[in-house]
């Protein structure tokens, strides 16, 4: 395969990774309402993307990403949608905050890139024998850099906002941000795991490039 013939063939995978987020933010699937905030499966793609395509394909996927989440919380917000759209106004008052742009896009971005190093890295420790295994820690690591970074931007930024929204004291305010991370990351985890492991065993043979 010519260059020019691979340059097509990444465009075309990325334009169809690119589809498949948008068509999931679209679906109930994509975005999951539960009590306080939305679970997610958008980012399965992107760290997928990023796997077979590297990291600055990845960085783009994670921004379309970013840009769902945007839509997502200003059409239909929720409950903590403040701290994903600076058009949502915060508890108590009349207006939203521009740094829920950077909870929108910088975790979201960092999900397209901190895999592929970390499948890197674990390659040359595991070996091509323990490749399976690798993917899955991958997906792993992929989806807990969403949801730590998100829980914590919203704490360090939007601690006070977020207590009044829960409705609980600002100093028990990060006792409920890691009750998000385990019972709502932790099987986000799980289940970008299993998938990025088993999609990217299939799709790596017929990918452009290796990673």
């Amino acid at each position: 395969m010519n260059r020019n013939d691979n340059t097509a063939n990444r465009l075309v995978i990325t334009a169809l990774f690119c589809g498949i987020i948008f068509v999931l933010n679209f679906t109930p699937i994509g975005y999951i309402q539960l009590p306080f905030i939305k679970a997610t499966i958008i980012h399965i793609p992107v760290i997928i993307g990023a796997l077979l395509l590297g990291p600055k394909i990845g960085a783009g996927l994670g921004f379309v990403f970013g840009l769902t989440s945007l839509y997502n919380n200003t059409f239909a917000p929720a409950i903590l949608s403040f701290a994903f759209s600076p058009f949502i106004p915060l508890p108590g008052t009349g207006r939203g905050s521009p740094t829920a742009l950077l909870i929108a896009f910088l975790p979201r971005i960092l999900v397209g890139v901190v895999p592929y190093y970390f499948y890197r890295f674990m390659k040359r420790i595991l070996k091509e024998k323990y490749n399976v295994l690798s993917l899955f820690l991958s997906g792993l690591i992929g989806s807990m850099t969403n949801t730590i970074l998100v829980m914590h931007l919203i704490y360090f930024l939007f601690r006070d906002a977020y207590g009044k929204a829960m409705n609980i004291a600002a100093n028990i305010v990060y006792h409920a941000v890691l009750t998000v991370i385990l019972t709502s990351g932790l099987p986000e985890a799980i289940l970008a795991a299993v998938l990025t492991a088993a999609v990217c065993r299939v799709l790596m043979k017929f990918a452009p490039g290796k990673v």
